[in-house]
């Protein structure tokens, strides 16, 4: 019974109407930001296996592709977020404008920084580059002929896919700008995220903002390794594949 208790007193704190308000809009904002940049981060750890071999990037596929219905869970429930956090931001924005009086918008704009001013636009990017990338080489609708690659093991070669990928450089440039998008949009929201989160103020601002630097130089570098290291041909294809 102390237990219900608690968690009537917890809920209660959040009134009717809570997530229609810009607070809650916030806190969905920036509890789906940090799932999303959970995922991005370990996504690139998962894919910098590439640089291992063959065998270490198909096996991690392999892995991936064997848990089945939990996969399809995990990336339904990563669609839900993502779906989210553009919809609650995109809702936040709208209200920015609408309340903002335009003849203060020039002092606005001067203290608002490049990054916070455009994070709507590289969100929105950043959102349609998934479905691409989501389309090239996870569900391989704009290469079928990707879906016949097989390793020595008879898994699907997700190595070569890559690399074969990679070789155009209309291709790697793409990637590579949106890669440069998601770091300057994560530039701020992390920063941003803490704020909303009640984790930051004026004693931590500063590391803050060197923390949401170096996230999203850590994370530009080790995405774009794989498209750079493709097109160097530091990354080769196997024998027999072309």
């Amino acid at each position: 019974m102390e237990s219900v208790g608690i968690a009537k007193k917890t809920w209660a704190f959040l009134p009717v109407g809570f997530f229609s308000r810009s607070i809650g809009k916030k806190l969905v904002v920036a509890v789906t930001g940090v799932v999303l940049l959970g995922f991005v981060t370990g996504h690139m750890v998962g894919n910098l296996q590439v640089f291992i071999g063959q065998e270490a990037i198909n096996r991690y596929a392999a892995f991936l592709q064997g848990l089945g219905e939990l996969l399809w869970l995990i990336r339904a429930f990563m669609a839900a977020t993502l779906i989210l956090h553009v919809w609650f931001a995109i809702q936040l924005k709208l209200e920015n404008w609408a309340a903002r009086p335009k003849r203060y918008e020039h002092n606005a704009t001067v203290q608002a920084t490049l990054s916070s001013r455009t994070m709507i636009w590289t969100g929105l990017l950043i959102g349609a580059f998934a479905a691409y990338h989501l389309l090239h080489f996870t569900f391989m609708s704009l290469h079928p002929e990707y879906k016949t690659l097989e390793d020595h093991l008879g898994q699907h070669d997700v190595y070569s896919m890559v690399i074969l990928g990679f070789k155009n450089p209309a291709i790697s440039i793409f990637y590579i700008i949106m890669m440069f998008t998601l770091a300057y949009h994560l530039s701020h929201s992390v920063q941003s995220m803490f704020q909303t989160l009640g984790l930051n103020n004026d004693q931590y601002d500063g590391g803050l903002r060197r923390l949401a630097l170096a996230v999203a130089g850590i994370l530009f570098v080790g995405y774009t390794a794989i498209p750079a290291a493709a097109l160097l041909d530091i990354l080769k294809l196997p024998a027999g594949v072309k």
